[in-house]
């Protein structure tokens, strides 16, 4: 099992969005960097932990637990000329991006980004790292342990 945080800016898929969603899963769609797709696409597997990040608001910081739900799969939004992830070069019989399911299990307390950076456990998490701006990251064992063993 592997663990991953995944950043949504609230505004457009928040954790309460996710949880309200049927059976609190959503597609992780959108995302336009490669090195996040291929975690996606390469990496992820159904049922590894997410910690589901708010990002691009006034606090950002991890929000809820949620969980990988299908396997990666076309993300439709590529072949959509009116939707702002529409990539021209993307073709249906060779899709570029992929998006997963991401099923939302739980809301947690707002676990801030100065309080991960107080966190010694956790002084190299990726996401902490100076420059760091993927939308996808993996997460040690020790460090989702110490996440939702200890803060959450």
């Amino acid at each position: 099992m592997r663990y991953w945080l995944m950043k949504s800016e609230p505004d457009e898929c928040s954790i309460d969005d996710a949880l309200g969603a049927p059976g609190g899963v959503t597609p992780w769609s959108g995302v336009r960097n490669y090195q996040a797709r291929n975690f996606m696409r390469d990496a992820m597997r159904v049922g590894d932990g997410v910690l589901f990040y708010h990002s691009s608001c006034a606090e950002p910081g991890i929000a809820g637990i949620a969980e990988i739900a299908s396997r990666p799969y076309p993300d439709a939004s590529q072949f959509e000329r009116s939707s702002p992830y529409y990539d021209p070069k993307a073709s249906k019989h060779c899709p570029r991006w992929v998006c997963v399911d991401v099923r939302a299990l739980r809301k947690t307390r707002l676990l801030r980004l100065a309080e991960l950076r107080a966190q010694k456990p956790l002084a190299r998490m990726w996401l902490l790292r100076r420059g760091n701006r993927l939308s996808i990251t993996p997460v040690s064992r020790s460090e989702w342990k110490h996440i939702t063993g200890k803060l959450i």
